[in-house]
């Protein structure tokens, strides 16, 4: 049996898609927003001055052999003191599953050269919750908070799911569940 002739790759057909890659690559260069600028993920010119949550020492229990694992974070001056802070999602390092994860607001160290510091502890890794969806912006941070109804529920699969937003407020941060979607609750 003999292949169609269309579904042969001949050098010819190589060029033509090289070429065309290079004409699209080269059209979106050249049609990217007038202020468009390469940063920080998170977008904020305090992102460069915020606590690194990289260096920050975490209470999270990851047995003997164990280390955390930064999974996302976001600054913002969430006190108003022109310093920003930032907030970290960490849990324990794993080659497979999906340990539960905790969320930590980090302040400056007290000396240069010292790590970072725990101001606040919004999720715990105890409370078996996966945080997702970080945003910080102003005194808020927000995220979805996704958990199990019960030990029964499989771990790849779990069943609870919530947003929540903690806002700076006299001196803490007070959380606010968003409204229970569908009676799914956290």
């Amino acid at each position: 049996m003999t292949a169609m002739p269309h579904t042969r790759t001949r050098p010819v057909h190589w060029l033509a898609t090289a070429a065309a890659l290079g004409a699209v690559l080269g059209g979106a260069a050249l049609l990217k927003p007038a202020d468009a600028t390469a940063g920080p993920a998170h977008g904020s010119a305090a992102t460069a001055h915020a606590p690194d949550a990289g260096a920050a020492r975490y209470p999270l229990d990851c047995g003997p052999a164990g280390r955390p694992d930064v999974l996302d974070h976001a600054a913002a001056d969430f006190d108003g003191d022109g310093v920003p802070e930032t907030v970290a999602v960490v849990r324990c390092h794993a080659e497979g599953g999906t340990p539960p994860s905790a969320a930590f607001v980090l302040t400056r160290p007290e000396h240069d050269g010292d790590r970072p510091r725990i101001a606040a502890t919004l999720v715990r890794q105890q409370e078996g919750l996966t945080v997702q969806g970080l945003k910080a912006h102003g005194r808020t941070v927000s995220a979805t908070l996704v958990g199990y109804s019960s030990p029964d529920v499989p771990r790849c699969c779990p069943d609870k799911q919530r947003n929540v937003k903690w806002e700076w407020k006299n001196g803490k941060f007070a959380l606010t569940p968003a409204p229970v979607a569908g009676g799914v609750r956290v």
